[in-house]
């Protein structure tokens, strides 16, 4: 996947001088809603044998509309991690915007004409909710008038479970409620960090009979509820059964931040400094602040005859 950077205005030579088909979108997460608009755009792509270009930006727009602070934002699918799901799902060039208050400004007509025209789209895919400026003149329904029939648009209606709305807002109250099965069946797939192993205080080793590799994600990667959880952790290509704690260790009392640490069923290996992901399953149980050490290594021991139990199934 070709990936391409820009900054408002941009340079002509910076884009792909090809026709194109190309979906619209923030696409944080890359939930099965997202998804349905990238594999509209794949088909129209394929129909008209032109590659598939996807345009998002940077980071979110709220920081420039409702000056949010970008240090506390947190994705569903930070930048590296979207780079991997995009492509995954076939998508050839993928448009990066910096998103500033001079890009902001742009009026609908201008966008249009910079940003889809100026992309060279034979056609435009995008969510029933995408606008390109403020809602009441810059909707989707509005888009044709500002296209004028220089390119066609395919408009993805609300994707629905049985249940509700698939969005990014429904899977981050999951994920903050440890509801991590449902969170994984609205985004496709099993959430998952990507992170290093770093050193941590060594209790887990020395102390409680249970060595973790802890694991550093970049700060604005969503975190879930704090707790102990059943997941997997690849490392080197692999993937391994383990169970995971996110939380402050509060048994001990001396860490503030939260922390990432897992514990790799029969796993022996010293893999500091190595890059992993960690995939997401299932919840085990709350954060618990335990009387000793040896009340908490009797509930670890538990934890890791039900991790076992569910990877048995």
């Amino acid at each position: 996947m070709q990936i391409i950077k820009i900054t408002h205005p941009y340079e002509p030579s910076q884009i792909v001088q090809e026709p194109i088909v190309l979906a619209l979108g923030f696409f944080d997460g890359i939930h099965l809603g997202h998804q349905e608009v990238i594999q509209q755009a794949k088909e129209k792509a394929q129909e008209l044998g032109v590659k598939l270009a996807l345009m998002s930006f940077d980071h979110h727009p709220s920081i420039i509309f409702q000056g949010a602070d970008p240090d506390e934002l947190q994705y569903l699918s930070p930048f590296e991690r979207k780079i991997e799901l995009l492509e995954e799902f076939g998508v050839d060039i993928f448009y990066v915007i910096d998103f500033t208050k001079e890009f902001a400004s742009l009026s609908p007509q201008e966008f249009v004409d910079q940003y889809m025209v100026g992309l060279n789209a034979v056609t435009v895919v995008a969510g029933f909710d995408y606008t390109y400026g403020k809602k009441e003149i810059a909707n989707m329904e509005l888009l044709p008038t500002y296209a004028k029939e220089r390119f066609s648009i395919v408009t993805i209606s609300e994707q629905q479970t049985e249940k509700q709305k698939i969005g990014s807002t429904a899977i981050r109250n999951y994920l903050e409620t440890g509801q991590i099965e449902e969170a994984n069946a609205l985004l496709g797939y099993e959430y998952t960090m990507i992170g290093k192993v770093v050193h941590g205080f060594g209790r887990g080793s020395a102390l409680l009979g249970f060595p973790t590799a802890n694991i550093d994600v970049s700060t604005d990667t969503y975190l879930l509820k704090k707790g102990v959880y059943i997941v997997e952790i690849q490392v080197e290509d692999k993937w391994y059964p383990a169970m995971a704690s996110i939380g402050v260790n509060p048994t001990f009392n001396d860490v503030t931040k939260i922390t990432i640490e897992v514990y790799i069923l029969d796993f022996q290996r010293d893999i500091y400094e190595l890059p992993v992901r960690v995939k997401w399953l299932h919840y085990l149980r709350d954060e618990l602040k335990f009387d000793g050490v040896e009340a908490l290594i009797a509930q670890l021991k538990e934890d890791e005859v039900n991790t076992k139990k569910y990877f048995e199934k």
